[in-house]
Parts: C-alpha cells; sequence; structure tokens
C-alpha cells in the first residue's frame, strides 16, 4: 500500500493498533484496513534482579509505553504528516506469566514478579500433584501458592492479581480481564468452557481455606475473553496515561489483552489444528495446536490455548539469546577498538552466516546460554557458560554455531516428549522473532533442530506486536461467524509470501551430536551454578 492509501486509512479510522512489551524492547504497530503495518515505534527497555527477583518497575512499564506511543506517533507524523489522534481498534500485549497483586486502592503489593523467576518450585510441585496438571513455576498461581507457603504478609491484602498486559490493560480500560491465551498462562484452563477449570478452581479454594483470606480464587483473577470478545474501550483516563500529549481521544474499542505466546500464534498464522511456530527471543518457546489432550501431564509442557480457545502444548525455555547477543556485543567492542564504525545488522548478519559454515556438531565446543534459572533442564539459577577440551576445533564458525544451537538446546528437550512420547503431528511449523532475523541461518538451525521443514514469513520480524494489532482488527473488522483461523487466512496471510527450508541430514545430525552433549554437560552447569565464586 502506497503513503496515500495509508495516509486514507489513518483519517478514516480505519486502522489498529498494536503494542507489546518484550523482555528487552516495547514495539508499536499501526496496521492499515487491510492488516498490514504502515507505522511503528519501539523503547529499549531491561529487567532488573532486585532482592531475588526479576522484575520491571512500574514508573518502568509506564514511561515505555509512553515512549513507545510516542515514537509511533512521531513515525506517522513524518510518513504522513498527520497528527495521531484516534484508531480504530486497540490491543496490549506482553511477556506471559508472572505476579502482579493489588490490593483494594490499585496499590501493587510486592515488586512484579516475572515470568524469569524460578522460584516457586515449592509451590508447582504441590499444585501439580494436587491437580494432576502440570504447573509450571511462570505461572501465576504457582507464584500465589508459594507466597502463601512462604507466610507473605501480602497475601490477605490481595484484591487482584494479574500479569503485565492485563494490568496495562486494566487500567487503560478499567476492565479486569485477560485474553484466555495468557489466562491459560494464569491458571488451568477448560477448553470445553473457555474458562478457568472450576473443578481446579474449587480444590485451590480448598486448599487454602484453612489460612481464612477474604477472597476466592476466581475474586480476584481477570476474567478470561476469547479473541472477538469486547474488553472495554480506551477511557477518558488510560488515553491521558498512554498519550501524554493529550492528543489521543477515548472510546477506542480494545481487544482482550494477550500474552506473546498468542500473538506470536496469531502473527506466524499458527492458531489452527496441527500448526505451530517457535518464537526465539530472549526466551523462546514452541507451541504446538493440538488435535488431543496429551496422555498424562508433562512438567517440561505447559498446556495454554491459543487465543480462540484451542488447546496448544507450549515448550518454553527460559533462556534463549541475550548471553548469543552478548558475544556480539563483544565483538562490536572489539570492532572499535580496531577504529571501526559497527553497523549491528552487518555485524550480527555476518556472524549469523559464518555459524553456517561450521561443523555440524560444533566441533566439540559447548555452551549454556541461562542467563536464568532453566525449568527444563532443572535450574534454579544459571549461569552462561562456554567450555571446550583442548582437542576441541576452535574456531569463530564454530564458536556462532555453538551459540546458536544452545539457544534451543532446552527447548528441543521439551519438543521431544511431543514428538516422540506424545506422537504429536504438525502440519506448519513457522520461526519469527529475533533468531530469524538473519535470512536463512536460525530458519536452517530450527529446521535441523526439530527434523521437520521450518516457515519463516516476510512478516517475521513484525512479531508480537503485529500479531496483537491484528486481534485488535479482528474485534472491529470480523464478520458475523468467522473465526479467527478464517480472518487470519483470508484477510490477512492469504498472499503473504514465506520461505521454507527443510532439514539437512548432516545438520540434523550434527545438533543430536550436540544434544548427547549438551545434556552430559549439565554437570558442569550444575558447578558453576553452586559454585561460591558468584
Amino acid at each position: 500500500m502506497g503513503a496515500a492509501e495509508a495516509k486514507a486509512a489513518i483519517i478514516a479510522n480505519k486502522t489498529a493498533l498494536g503494542i507489546e512489551f518484550g523482555s528487552t524492547r516495547i514495539k508499536a504497530v499501526l496496521v492499515d484496513d487491510k492488516n498490514q503495518p504502515i507505522a511503528s515505534g519501539a523503547h529499549e527497555w531491561e529487567n532488573r534482579y532486585e532482592n531475588g527477583v526479576w522484575t520491571y518497575s512500574l514508573d518502568d512499564i509506564w514511561t515505555g509505553i509512553q515512549d513507545c506511543y510516542q515514537d509511533m506517533a512521531k513515525d506517522v507524523k513524518a510518513k504522513y504528516d498527520i497528527e495521531l489522534e484516534s484508531v480504530g481498534a486497540f490491543g496490549v500485549s506482553a511477556m506471559m506469566h508472572g505476579y502482579m497483586p493489588f490490593n483494594k486502592e490499585g496499590e501493587l503489593l510486592v515488586p512484579f514478579r516475572t515470568w524469569r523467576n524460578n522460584i516457586t518450585g515449592e509451590a508447582s510441585e504441590k499444585l501439580m500433584e494436587l491437580f494432576n496438571y502440570n504447573i509450571p513455576q511462570r505461572w501465576s498461581i504457582a507464584h500465589l501458592y508459594q507466597a502463601i507457603l512462604n507466610g507473605e504478609e501480602h497475601v490477605k491484602d490481595i484484591d487482584y492479581i494479574t500479569t503485565l498486559e492485563a494490568y496495562v490493560h486494566w487500567k487503560l480500560t478499567g476492565k479486569r480481564v485477560l485474553g484466555i491465551g495468557d489466562a491459560a498462562g494464569m491458571f488451568p484452563i477448560d477448553t470445553t468452557k473457555a474458562d478457568y477449570n472450576q473443578e481446579m478452581v474449587d480444590k485451590f479454594d480448598e486448599l487454602v481455606a484453612p489460612y481464612g483470606f477474604s477472597w476466592k480464587l476466581r475474586d480476584i483473577m481477570p476474567k478470561a475473553l476469547v479473541a472477538g470478545e469486547d474488553a472495554g474501550v480506551l477511557t477518558e483516563e488510560g488515553a491521558k496515561l498512554l498519550d501524554v500529549t493529550g492528543k489521543l481521544k477515548a472510546g477506542i474499542p480494545m481487544c482482550p489483552p494477550e500474552g506473546d505466546a498468542g500473538t506470536g500464534m496469531v502473527a506466524t498464522n499458527s492458531v489452527a489444528v496441527r500448526t505451530g511456530n517457535v518464537s526465539a527471543g530472549t526466551s523462546v518457546f514452541a507451541m504446538i495446536v493440538l488435535e488431543k489432550e496429551l496422555s498424562r501431564p508433562y512438567k517440561e509442557i505447559d498446556m495454554v490455548t491459543t487465543p480462540s480457545g484451542h488447546l496448544v502444548a507450549m515448550a518454553h525455555s527460559n533462556n534463549c539469546t541475550s548471553d548469543l547477543n552478548a558475544w556480539v556485543n563483544v565483538f562490536k567492542e572489539f570492532a572499535e577498538a580496531m577504529g571501526m564504525e559497527v553497523d549491528m545488522n552487518k555485524l550480527f548478519g555476518t556472524l549469523y552466516n559464518k555459524a553456517l559454515e561450521g561443523d555440524p556438531d560444533c566441533g566439540g565446543l559447548l555452551s549454556y546460554c541461562y542467563f536464568s534459572g532453566e525449568h527444563m533442564t532443572g535450574f534454579e539459577e544459571g549461569r552462561p557458560l562456554f567450555v571446550r577440551s583442548p582437542e576441541s576445533k576452535f574456531n569463530l564458525a564454530n564458536f556462532m554455531r555453538t551459540n546458536l544451537y544452545t539457544c534451543l538446546g532446552a527447548m528441543r528437550v521439551g519438543l521431544n516428549l511431543l514428538f516422540e512420547k506424545e506422537n504429536v503431528k504438525v502440519d506448519r511449523l513457522l520461526g519469527h522473532g529475533g533468531l530469524f532475523k538473519t535470512k536463512g541461518v536460525g530458519q536452517q538451525i530450527l529446521a535441523d533442530a526439530v527434523n521437520a521443514p521450518v516457515s519463516v514469513m516476510a512478516t517475521a520480524g513484525e512479531g508480537g506486536a503485529w500479531g496483537i494489532a491484528l486481534l485488535a482488527s479482528y474485534l472491529v473488522n470480523k464478520e458475523e461467524g468467522e473465526t479467527l483461523e478464517s480472518f487470519l487466512d483470508n484477510k490477512v496471510f492469504a498472499d503473504q509470501e514465506s520461505s521454507t527450508l527443510d532439514p539437512k541430514p548432516e545438520g540434523v545430525a550434527g545438533f543430536n551430536a550436540f544434544m548427547d552433549s549438551y545434556m552430559k554437560g549439565l554437570s558442569i552447569e550444575r558447578a558453576a551454578v553452586e559454585s561460591e565464586i558468584w
């Protein structure tokens, strides 16, 4: 679409805006009436490790989204010479899971505990036994029950617990709601009713009854909504909170806020049964839409849903590209010390492509990208680690290949369960996120890692912000009875360009060899974590 058509869509209010809080970047994407991106904005941010907890402050959240919105509005002004005053629909997304408890006065009772924390092991185990259902440590219910087990004072004062995007949505609309995809990251979902599992809710209420809290579980959790349901409108207060210039008008329809896993599924058109996607950035996860329930619960597999409520198996690893990015920054520092001007896109592309020249098994090199704990392999803390033997083939190609392989190592542990033990079938697997920005590299390594064809769409770099913009568009543009799957197939992805790479036999064998070393070498990572050096 040309600038004139995009400008007309903005003037006619036939746009949709999506803003997503990623781990290191908040991104805004504005789409036109053809659901194609026409403007964007971003804000860089970082979590903090404070008092044993990975967190972001409320100030981080609001200054971040305000700056991101202004950056997008400036892009609109620069491209189309328009002051943005409204959009046709709006949605907010963020990292799934976590714990934000508020009292009746709307005050945050403890610092936001993000998905990155592995501090709820006892609660996770006990709830898993109670429900006969996997309850990952990241889930909100695990955080709540761990706080109860810890005897934390704030629990008695809870009026509302929520995730990041539902918190932001609440402040923008006054509505305590959450898209079902991330509601499933708070508490198990009954997919036949598109709601929290009532039997498990009752079991939890009975479990904590002896503590004498004034609340029941349903009273303090957001209402679960499926894609396309009314989630309120942007209020006057919300508009002022988002746009500090005061130009943005209230009354914009808002879609249910969703987690980044759900928006990733939408952005890759992976919401139908037997489709899947892999999102690879600070964390990495594979989402496979299932034909039926798994035969039993697995600690390594989260059971969540698509934004429209279909059952999804999620193999989630806390760690992916943080350590890889740190190594790339070392090369940047070296280049600058040599007097070179560094183009980061060229640097990433050069190093990533160098990895493809490496030995399929990485020449005996091994690394762990564990910035934080890793539940897939049983670590509550992490230590980024690179090791080799004197006989290893230590060169740049193998070094980069190792650092790319290890980004997918922990996730592969979970996928093995789905493909080998549960015989899960996937017709289409798509990759998106930062790992796939360099054409053909991360895509080929993922194809080899899962031994299946992997596609990447031309819009893969737009990611979850585009995904939540599409959910906002679906809210206001869907026809009577039109499913999300049909809307995406016919109105978004019908002419979408994509490229597909098949696994290479030598790459598959090489990744398998690397995984053998990866599993055997976990004792080295364990020793690093338990060392008194750090």
